[in-house]
């Protein structure tokens, strides 16, 4: 007997799962996203312009300031990349789409900001720095960042969820921005004030203030990020954007203004590590709410019959998922791989599961069936005999 969704099947009597799926039956798999095909047209277009961006740095800044540059940038790189994975372990987000927040940050905001600096410069030479810096920069800058988050949410909306997944593509579209831009940077102190400027340079952008560009696109992925778990479409969620990149634009033009118009170290002590301990908590509560939501929508399957309520425990919480590996490294053969796959697989299908809850996606039905039945067999391999 068939039933139109999972949710659909009555309680089961003798079993907490379906039947077994036939051996030779392959795993089933999500279907395709459209929208994945203009994120790979886009990433190959971003190819071509980060060749062009590669020829301008070695131009500007010579082959020896650019690689030392580079390593140098890679260092707050890798701290922040680390840091937005730990923020994204709930659920983690696609590996290409990973990739591709992170190109566009450090290609295509950057030649966005690139040229439209040269064009004002051409226009408007008289136009003093610190207008340049505290309003110019800031608004083109997170619009072009914002752009990426915006075409992450219409390509790859399935991949979006709520207001973590935003942040989470935020920031990395911020940190890639960082990368590049802090390569400039560190070149021209290299060029202008040797090994001493160019730490003093790196200690101000690689040391104290590596998660600034971070903090002020998650603003904007945040906003699309709520748009997202309302299901919001069109001019609802191109309104939400809009609101989030004013926040990142004002986030911005503070940033920029308090190291042109004042004692960067009296604010930065005073009103930027303030943020920057308000963003970690907020990101804290964001987590919690996700936790909560899978939870909740586990419950769900649970009061059918799926999952015992003793899975749900195991699956939404973080103690929980810790003592479930801890249990599966004590089982004969590799069943800590087998164990993550199926606490991956169950929060996909409570992803899915809110999202049919929510009405926001016509596929999500399919989908949940398809992430249901991944996680029964997950489970079938972590307690095979």
């Amino acid at each position: 007997m068939s039933f139109p969704s999972p949710l659909a099947q009555p309680v089961h009597a003798t079993a907490m799962t379906p039947p077994p799926a036939p051996p030779h039956r392959e795993l089933p798999v999500p279907a395709a996203s459209g929208g994945r095909v203009v994120l790979w047209v886009v990433a190959i277009v971003l190819g071509f312009v980060a060749l062009g961006l590669a020829v301008y740095f070695l131009a500007f800044l010579g082959p020896i300031a650019s690689v030392v540059s580079a390593v140098l940038a890679l260092v707050p790189l890798a701290v922040v990349v680390a840091a937005i994975r730990i923020i994204d372990r709930w659920e983690p987000e696609p590996r290409g789409l990973v990739v591709f927040a992170l190109l566009w940050g450090a290609v295509a905001s950057v030649a966005v900001a690139l040229g439209v600096g040269l064009v004002v410069s051409v226009v408007a030479p008289w136009l003093p720095e610190t207008v340049s810096s505290v309003v110019q920069a800031p608004i083109v800058e997170e619009i072009a960042k914002g752009a990426g988050v915006l075409l992450l949410f219409v390509a790859a909306r399935r991949a979006f969820d709520g207001p973590v997944d935003g942040v989470v593509y935020g920031a990395l579209v911020g940190a890639g921005f960082a990368f590049t831009e802090n390569i400039l940077y560190f070149g021209d102190s290299l060029l202008t004030g040797g090994a001493e400027g160019a730490a003093f340079t790196f200690f101000l952008r690689g040391i104290l203030s590596p998660f600034a560009h971070v903090m002020f696109t998650a603003a904007t992925g945040y906003a699309l990020g709520l748009a997202a778990r309302s299901g919001a479409r069109g001019g609802a969620a191109l309104g939400r954007w809009t609101v989030g990149v004013l926040c990142a634009i004002g986030l911005h033009a503070l940033w920029n203004g308090s190291a042109a118009m004042a004692d960067f170290f009296v604010l930065y002590v005073t009103l930027q590590v303030p943020l920057f301990a308000a963003f970690i908590v907020g990101i804290v509560l964001l987590r919690r709410e996700e936790a909560r939501l899978t939870r909740a929508r586990l419950a769900d399957y649970a009061a059918v019959g799926w999952f015992s309520p003793a899975e749900v425990d195991m699956l939404a919480t973080r103690g929980g998922r810790s003592r479930a590996l801890a249990w599966a490294r004590s089982l004969p053969g590799d069943r800590v791989s087998a164990m993550r796959r199926f606490i991956a697989e169950a929060t996909s299908l409570a992803a899915a599961r809110q999202r049919v809850v929510s009405g926001r996606d016509p596929r999500a039905a399919a989908d949940e069936r398809v992430y249901l039945e991944r996680a029964t067999r997950a489970r079938q391999a972590v307690l095979a005999p």
